[in-house]
């Protein structure tokens, strides 16, 4: 399988050189822009293209107000920051998932607590978020969620749309309701990706999306906090400015904040490339397609969208019939050149997270030794 499976992708992409996972592609108005942007000297935080970009976001995702900062990581710290999250707060999120998301409540002070995933969908289960709130939650008289055995006050949820798949987030929204914890998409990966006709990372209090150089599109590094209220991204916007009041000349600040704010030069970069994402979107849509069809009838289980969403794609994977075959196929395809991964190791499995709480985590430890992920650039399919 591996010698058919490297000739497959090295016609879809026509080239014999190095293929890679996901390289940015330019093939726009990028340099026009970002030219501009020096020529104008307003290459920092300041500048127009800044704003520009979080009309396109806002556009494109239907959020109420989106709010440009340096990275994805720094995105979610605000969005989990607006959630209420402080020093001390529990944050259930998933094992299955980028580093990152963990970081992000590690700066923060909190700690994550590890549930399991839906073979479904890849993302955080409801039926595990609920019965693990049901063993080891209570709500004290106040309305708070509490962790029964050491008191910690559990605030919020943060389900990752792995690979681009959405989650299941009205299953999840509803546990979120019942038991008063607010619900943070880390949206990172799912640009272009929509849950029964509502873009990812809109549904919940707030959202973050990444636009690192192996995203979907890039700004080269950046991020954006999608808030589902005008109010709540003003403060937003606010905090990510290092919380300073507008004023002619004079410094006064008015709370903590952050030096978060996208620079404007980053922002031409992605002003350009939301011009060629629903090309990008096409394009990896199709690229799925002919994965799926290479795949269908074999011993290798491509991941398909979940049928309540459409899938960005953003990275195409396949489930393999067990470890062996999955090292295998790693070993081959990248000694040819053709870059295939591993899922992320699981979170609960590097030292600075092995002693937070979490159930069983089944599925994502039967992942973690049979998912591979496969080339997925954009590409011009004949």
């Amino acid at each position: 399988m591996s010698q058919q499976l490297i000739r497959f992708i090295r016609d879809l992409y026509q080239t014999s050189e190095f293929i890679p996972l996901h390289a940015p592609t330019f093939v726009g108005n990028e340099k026009a822009y970002v030219t501009d942007t020096i020529d104008s000297t307003f290459v920092s935080s300041v500048g127009r293209y800044v704003t520009e970009f979080e009309t396109h976001i806002e556009a494109f995702t239907g959020s109420a107000k989106a709010v440009a900062t340096v990275n994805g990581t720094a995105a979610l710290h605000t969005a989990l920051y607006m959630a209420g999250v402080r020093a001390g707060d529990l944050v259930i999120t998933q094992a299955l998932t980028f580093v990152a998301t963990c970081n992000a409540l590690y700066h923060m002070g909190s700690r994550p607590v590890f549930i399991d995933v839906s073979r479904q969908s890849l993302g955080l289960c409801p039926v595990a978020l609920a019965n693990w709130l049901d063993e080891h939650a209570a709500l004290d008289n106040d309305g708070r969620c509490i962790h029964k055995s050491s008191r910690q006050s559990i605030k919020a949820v943060v389900p990752m749309h792995t690979f681009g798949h959405p989650s299941e987030l009205d299953e999840l929204m509803a546990v979120c309701r019942m038991w008063h914890l607010v619900l943070v998409e880390d949206a990172a990966e799912s640009l272009g990706s929509f849950y029964k006709g509502k873009h990812t990372g809109t549904i919940g209090e707030f959202g973050a999306l990444s636009f690192n150089g192996n995203k979907v599109i890039t700004t080269g590094g950046g991020g954006m906090v999608l808030c589902r209220d005008q109010k709540s991204g003003e403060h937003a916007k606010h905090v990510t400015t290092t919380a300073k009041v507008a004023h002619p000349y004079a410094f006064y600040h008015d709370e903590p904040g952050f030096n978060y704010r996208l620079p404007n030069l980053n922002a031409a970069l992605g002003c350009a490339q939301m011009e060629v994402l629903p090309r990008f979107l096409s394009q990896k849509r199709a690229l799925a397609t002919h994965y799926a069809g290479f795949f269908a009838g074999s011993e290798l289980t491509f991941v398909q969208e979940p049928s309540y969403g459409q899938s960005n794609y953003w990275l195409n994977a396949i489930i393999c019939p067990d470890t062996t075959t999955r090292d295998v196929l790693l070993e081959e395809t990248n000694q040819a050149g053709v870059m295939t991964r591993p899922v992320w190791t699981l979170m609960h499995r590097l030292p600075m997270y092995a002693d937070c709480l979490r159930d069983e985590l089944k599925v994502s430890e039967w992942l973690e030794g049979h998912l591979l992920n496969l080339p997925s650039s954009p590409v011009v399919l004949e």
